[in-house]
């Protein structure tokens, strides 16, 4: 059997089963037999201990009832009557009072020769203690002596325990518990002298006088006396003291972690290889891409290669740049200018607090972590510099959107999570960071969550971006993941439920953009807007021609502030969400059409360009750059069409013929808006009242539209070759070439035939002064020469091209 007397009584059974004594009187008597365990306490010891002054009659019978009743709760044999009395028949040890003083008497015997084992055994002593000595009978007189001999006990357990941490110098860890241990007993002199210990060795000099100040005046104003001798001594140290050791810092001040850290175990190892290779290391990216977690996390693993610390310094919720070094005091829990002097006198002025910080720092080995830099990076960029070349051994890592430009510095892009490619099952997009991110945050809203095709789509539509997923993955609260992935298309407005307690900017997705966005001066939010209507990525001449003038300075400041990506082949991207916020500042401005234009006239310029070079030896090279850009060229005409952007529309229509037909791209015509084409005001073949309609069949010489559009209706238009004099065509394939019938009636002109991919049979070639209305699968040609011009133009619709479309007789047409 166990008995706990060192807070409300417990009473156990050798299992470990916990025995109920019921009744104050019952508890009063378990109590007083346990402070005498194995030793008789007379009978008139127990009644004075039940009933004090006031024995009822018959008292020694009570006294019998009551031992049978706590007989009967306690295991037999546990209470042995004598003729003398009644004795607990347990040992000492199985009361924990009795543990205790034996533990603190080995602990006491140990200190002088094992510190460290002596910390142990007194650690072990107090550790038994559970809430004040003798609870249950705190107002009983017998309970009064012996609840103040455990009390001093344990108060002289706690100085030895103290004793030997100082010994082993260990002694700052001990100050809060000694101040509030000095304020509960102001006069005793053993306490106040630990705390003034501690603070010292815990380079807190200033402090440590004040403890003995705050001694002196208690003794004085009690007892009218100074302090002991021994206090005096180290008063007068502390005075003296000018060669006291460099407050040491504690191993770090990064905050415990709410949540689980997803997809980035990868990262955490090489941002370390970094820091272990650099001394000054910067993590760049967009806003809620998660460097501030990474670093901290890095900061984590860094802590046994930083003996002297490692510290998050936040500057977001700072303006002035004048602050940083003061911040960075505050944080390491140092002032700007000692409260005293080497001498002991107040300093008669302040020091610098880039200069202090300097020297406080010195030669330790520590890691600063400086978070969000990017709004005050010139002021943020001289003081890493500073600390750098001053400290030998410290070693920054630092988070902006941009880099801090020292010399030295190494940058660690932070990239978006990675997303499962095209054609991964929902069961498999597990394994991908994005979405686990996504289902771990989901979670805490939908524990029952199932990952579906509408959650990969969500990460996909965020770009992987950490910061936004959590804020999708939080409207799970009130819709599904399908509902979600469908309202995504006003990203701005509908995540907008960040944490309460996150910085204001990082509580809604605007919020984060809206932070960039203020960073930048006018020329870059223009470029920023203009940028955003590429589609997919851009090259620099495409970039410089579409946004006007020379735009490689603002692009490359974008670039720096992690707005846009910088793809290893030389082309440029900016991500869905900052791409959707720029056209949104874009239409605020008035200027989306007008940029729009510009965009759609650049890439029919260069499909033109392509189209001539594609019957020619650079046929790879410009596949290659129509490749590169095909979002870009699609897009713009896809704009044209849905703009009523006649000129441009059919444009594309006309150039993009033999890219679709040589990249094997020939679904891509007919998936074009085609509907939209009747509400194109004019007819680029003659001038007309009646919209112009493309024709949908397949034989476009017996397509009644195309007949009204180009004149062909009841007469055959001359034609001449497709193709350059002598010039043989690339894309010319064994079924299509033409017969030597042909090429002698086309006089030594070589054209294009392209084979067609309905039938087997040749292709059809027109040839100069004919015009046929018998249907061919496949024709190419150059435009015909009318009023003495000769312009070649070839016409695409939908699945077909067509070749030498007739040229408009409109000189607007025509220009």
């Amino acid at each position: 059997m166990q008995i706990a007397l060192l807070g409300p009584l417990e009473v156990r059974a050798d299992s470990g089963a916990s025995l109920e004594v019921g009744g104050a009187r019952l508890r009063s008597l378990l109590i007083r037999l346990a402070l005498d365990p194995g030793r008789v306490v007379t009978t008139s010891a127990l009644i004075d201990s039940l009933w004090e002054e006031e024995p009822p009659a018959g008292a020694s019978n009570a006294l019998q009832a009551v031992i049978s009743r706590l007989r009967r709760a306690l295991p037999e044999g546990a209470i042995e009557s004598t003729p003398a009395g009644y004795r607990l028949a347990v040992p000492p040890e199985a009361v924990d009072a009795c543990r205790f003083e034996r533990d603190v008497a080995a602990g006491r015997a140990r200190l002088r020769t094992d510190p460290a084992g002596a910390a142990v055994t007194l650690a072990a002593a107090l550790a038994l203690w559970r809430g004040p000595a003798l609870a249950d009978v705190a107002d009983a007189a017998f309970a009064r002596a012996p609840a103040a001999r455990l009390n001093e006990l344990r108060l002289a357990a706690i100085e030895d325990r103290v004793d030997a941490a100082l010994a082993l110098g260990d002694g700052g860890g001990f100050v809060p518990e000694l101040e509030s241990l000095a304020l509960a007993h102001p006069l005793r002199e053993r306490l106040a002298g630990q705390l003034i210990r501690a603070l010292r060795g815990a380079g807190r000099p200033a402090e440590a006088l004040a403890a003995y100040d705050r001694l002196r005046s208690s003794l004085a104003e009690s007892l009218g006396t100074d302090p002991s001798p021994e206090l005096a001594a180290l008063h007068l140290t502390l005075l003296k003291d000018t060669d006291a050791p460099p407050a040491p810092l504690p191993t770090t001040n990064l905050p415990a972690t709410l949540t689980s850290f997803v997809g980035r175990d990868d990262d955490v190892t090489k941002v370390t290889k970094v820091i272990a290779e650099s001394r000054l290391t910067t993590l760049i990216g967009p806003g809620g891409a998660g460097k501030t977690r990474l670093a901290m996390e890095s900061g984590r693993a860094m802590l046994d290669q930083a003996p002297d610390g490692v510290w998050l310094v936040e500057f977001a919720p700072l303006t002035d740049g004048a602050e940083l070094a003061s911040i960075v005091l505050s944080t390491l829990g140092l002032r700007e200018y000692p409260l005293v002097s080497g001498r002991g006198q107040m300093p008669q002025e302040s020091v610098d607090a880039l200069t202090r910080l300097q020297g406080a720092l010195g030669d330790r080995r520590a890691l600063l972590i400086l978070d969000n830099c990017e709004h005050l990076v010139a002021a943020a960029a001289p003081l890493a510099e500073s600390l750098l070349v001053r400290c030998p051994h410290l070693r920054v890592l630092a988070t902006s959107r941009e880099p801090l430009g020292i010399t030295g510095e190494a940058l660690f892009p932070v990239e978006p999570l990675a997303l499962p490619p095209d054609g991964v099952a929902a069961a498999d997009a597990l394994a991908y960071p994005a979405v686990r991110l996504f289902a771990d945050r989901a979670a805490a809203v939908r524990p029952r969550l199932t990952v579906t095709d509408a959650v990969v789509e969500i990460c996909r539509a965020l770009d992987g971006m950490p910061l936004a997923i959590e804020l999708a993955a939080a409207r799970l609260r009130a819709l599904t993941p399908e509902q979600v992935a469908v309202r995504l298309t006003d990203r701005f407005r509908l995540l907008n439920a960040g944490s309460r307690t996150a910085l204001p900017r990082h509580q809604t997705l605007r919020g984060v953009i809206d932070w960039s966005w203020e960073l930048l001066d006018d020329a870059e939010r223009a470029l920023w807007c203009r940028l955003a209507v590429f589609s997919g990525s851009a090259s620099l001449p495409a970039i410089e021609e579409v946004c006007g003038g020379e735009a490689l300075d603002e692009l490359a400041a974008l670039v720096d502030k992690s707005l846009v990506v910088a793809d290893p082949d030389g082309r440029y991207r900016m991500l869905e969400t900052i791409k959707a916020y720029g056209l949104e500042r874009l239409g605020e401005s008035g200027l989306t059409q007008a940029t729009r234009r510009a965009h759609a006239r650049y890439f029919l310029r260069l499909a033109r360009s392509a189209d001539r070079h594609l019957r020619s030896r650079a046929q790879v090279e410009w596949l290659a750059r129509l490749d590169a850009d095909h979002d870009n060229v699609h897009a713009a005409a896809r704009w044209a069409i849905a703009a009523g952007e006649a000129r441009l529309a059919v444009g594309f229509a006309a150039a993009l013929g033999w890219y679709w037909w040589m990249g094997g791209r020939r679904a891509e015509g007919p998936s074009w808006p085609w509907r939209r084409w009747p509400s194109l005001a004019g007819s680029p073949g003659r001038s007309s009242p009646r919209p112009w309609v493309p024709p949908r069949s397949t034989s476009w010489p017996a397509s009644s539209s195309w007949n009204r559009a180009s004149g062909c209706s009841g007469r055959r238009p001359s034609w001449h070759a497709a193709t350059k004099t002598g010039t043989r065509s690339s894309a010319w394939s064994a079924r299509s070439r033409p017969s030597s019938a042909t090429r002698r009636k086309t006089s030594g002109r070589w054209p294009a035939w392209r084979a067609s991919s309905r039938t087997p049979t040749r292709g059809y070639a027109a040839s100069p002064g004919s015009c046929t209305a018998t249907p061919r699968p496949t024709s190419a040609c150059t435009s015909a020469t009318r009023r003495g011009t000769s312009r070649r133009r070839s016409w695409s619709f939908g699945r077909w091209a067509i070749g030498g479309a007739p040229p408009p007789p409109s000189p607007a047409w025509r220009t």
